[in-house]
This record gives C-alpha cells, sequence and structure tokens, in this order.
C-alpha cells in the first residue's frame, strides 16, 4: 500500500486551506515508522514539513478518541518546558476523513532506537547526557498542573494508584475471550500483584504522564544530547508521574537482556539506575524512597500489555512470532519486577492512599 492511500490528500489540503495553513500541493509524502497502532504520515507544503496523524486503518473502538486525547494533549503542552512536537491544527469530528485526526509540525531529530548518529555514537560523554535529559524531560512533564488537562480528567485520577492492580489484572483476564490463548502463563504475575498491592505507597501527587515513556518514544537533537520531543501521547493522562520514570527504568537498555541487549551496545555511555532517579528526584523535587514500586508497576503493566499481542497471536489475530517474541518480553518484565521485590526495603502499608 502506498504511503498516500493511508490519507486522502485533497481532502487535507482542502482541510489545510480552511485553517490558513500552507498553500499550495502537499509533496513529499512518506509513511513513518516507529508506532505500531497509530498511522503517522510527513509532508511538505509551501517549504514546511509536517506530520499528520490519524487512527489505524481498521479503527479500534476507542480510536476517534485517542486522536483528540493526543491532540488536547499537545494544546496543554504549548509554551511549557516539555519537549513535543507542536500541535498545528486538529480535526475532532469523524466527518472530513472519517476518523479524528491532527497535523503536527516534524520534528528534526532520531530515534535512538532506530539509529545512533554521531557524533553521539562515539562520544560516552554525549550518551550519559542523553540518558540524564530523559529523566529531565520526564520530570518536566510531571511538574505541569494537571488541570490543563480538563478538572473531570483531574477528577477522574481520584484513587488512580489503588486502581492499578484491579485494572491490570482485569485486561489479563479478557485475554480470555480470544480463542486458542492458553491462559497467563507467566512466572509470578499473582505474587507481584499481591505485593503491589500489598506495599502500594501511603502517600501520592497527581501529575500527567506519558504512560509509555521510553528510547522508542523520545527523539533527540541531532547535534546535541537534548531531547527534542517526547511523541506518541496516545497513553496520556492523569496519574503520579513516577510511573513515566518507572517504565522508563523497566525499558532501560540492558546488555544482559537480549530485548534490549543491541541499543546498550550502542549506548554503552548511559548513566545508571541510580544516577537516573537520583536526577529525577533532584528535578522534580518528588520523594524517591518509594520509587522501587513505581518500577514494579510499570513491569507488571507493561508485561500485561504485550501479553495481549501474544493472545492476540494466538487466535490468529497477529503475527505467530511477535507474539511468541511479546511473550518472552512479558516474561522478562515479571522476573525484573521479582528481582525487584526481593531486594526492595519499601515496607506494606494498611493505610489507604491519599493525594498529596
Amino acid at each position: 500500500m502506498s504511503d498516500r492511500a493511508h490519507v486522502d490528500v485533497a481532502a487535507l489540503m482542502s482541510w489545510l486551506d480552511d485553517r490558513g495553513v500552507g498553500t499550495g500541493p502537499i509533496t513529499d509524502v512518506v509513511g513513518l515508522t516507529g508506532g505500531t497502532q497509530n498511522i503517522l504520515v510527513r509532508f511538505t507544503r509551501n517549504g514546511h514539513d509536517y506530520v499528520f496523524r490519524r487512527p489505524p486503518l481498521h479503527k479500534r473502538a476507542n480510536s476517534d478518541e485517542t486522536m483528540r486525547r493526543e491532540a488536547c494533549i499537545l494544546t496543554a503542552l504549548a509554551g511549557s518546558t516539555v519537549p513535543h512536537p507542536r500541535l498545528v491544527a486538529s480535526c475532532d469530528d469523524t466527518e472530513t476523513m472519517g476518523f479524528c485526526f491532527f497535523v503536527m509540525e516534524a520534528v528534526s531529530g532520531f530515534t535512538a532506537t532506530t539509529e545512533v548518529p554521531e557524533p553521539h555514537a562515539s562520544s560516552p560523554q554525549m550518551q550519559h547526557a542523553m540518558g540524564l535529559a530523559l529523566a529531565d524531560a520526564a520530570a518536566a512533564l510531571g511538574s505541569i498542573d494537571p488541570t490543563v488537562l480538563g478538572q473531570q480528567q483531574f477528577d477522574r485520577a481520584d484513587g488512580w494508584i489503588e486502581r492499578q492492580v484491579g485494572r491490570w489484572r482485569k485486561q489479563l483476564d479478557s485475554y480470555h475471550e480470544l480463542d486458542g490463548w492458553p491462559g497467563p502463563e507467566l512466572d509470578g504475575v499473582d505474587e507481584i500483584g499481591r505485593w503491589l498491592d500489598e506495599h502500594r505507597p501511603a502517600t501520592w501527587s497527581k501529575g500527567i504522564i506519558h504512560g509509555d515513556f521510553h528510547f522508542g518514544n523520545v527523539m533527540f537533537e541531532r547535534e546535541s544530547p537534548a531531547v527534542a520531543a517526547i511523541v506518541d501521547w496516545e497513553l496520556a493522562t492523569v496519574g503520579d508521574p513516577l510511573l513515566d520514570l518507572g517504565h522508563l527504568l523497566a525499558t532501560w537498555p540492558d546488555p544482559n537482556e537480549s530485548r534490549t541487549k543491541g541499543l546498550a551496545q550502542q549506548l554503552d555511555g548511559l548513566p545508571s539506575r541510580d544516577e537516573l532517579v537520583a536526577r529525577y528526584g533532584q528535578a522534580s523535587g518528588r520523594d524517591m524512597s518509594n520509587f522501587d514500586w513505581y518500577q514494579v508497576l510499570a513491569c507488571y503493566r507493561l508485561a500485561i500489555i504485550l501479553e495481549g499481542t501474544h493472545a492476540r497471536a494466538c487466535a490468529g489475530k497477529t503475527d505467530e512470532a511477535l507474539g511468541a517474541r511479546f511473550h518472552a518480553v512479558s516474561q522478562a518484565l515479571l522476573d525484573q519486577a521479582l528481582r525487584l521485590v526481593a531486594t526492595t526495603c519499601i515496607a506494606p502499608t494498611s493505610r489507604s492512599s491519599h493525594v498529596v
């Protein structure tokens, strides 16, 4: 399928004209890789580069709402210190193309999971600074007043921390609806769920979370270690921002794990886990004493999400090899969580969590 098949160029031109975004023809239409769900198409108009973002060709039930939420997040981040693509315009109805979509400015930079160019590739000092820049970017996001997303979404986050284990366990159980899935053959998933409930932090504070913060969703500047933009905001919501750092460290390049070994070899100058936790705490001012809990939660949550691909593969709804690979990654994440549980000093809590 051609890249132009993902976008009705004539309809997009008319829509952009109505909003005063550029003039003349749309050229250089190129599909971008990087997401497994929503579609990205880069194009040029009147000398400016843009990116068109839309749902997958076969929309999911929540696809249009996902587009609206992403556009809302990008609007809220305008003028902030959080590196992000600038939203140009969004379409929150389905009349123009049959789905909601938005257009943002193209970002000049690279994603380290795809390439590590010079001068980054041969500079341990620059790689170390890249890692610290990730912690700073996550801290900057967590410092944004979450009410910018609206009072309704802010209020909906009440009880966020108490809901986490039940919410993800329910999702895992929902995979039984897919024929052929043998069930959660994942060592430690029940044990980790119990530990999370028993050791839940007694206090937490609301903030905006990206929800999928890792190397694959961050672009770096080509001439410096700075973060050019955090991308793919489809899981963003209000919760405890410490989860973003937990997700980053759950997926941190590790030369001892096959899933991240290649990136770890390319970026062998990255800072340690302790450095990242300390940097985030310094930048955010947040209490990091219970941080292990958030990394365990990130492992648990991501393992369950990825197991969904395995379940769909068992049902013949996606590639079998991909499903098997994601199942192995799910187990590796749970193994990581079990190692953290075995070494953490977090004491069980009997108090109910509340927002501070």
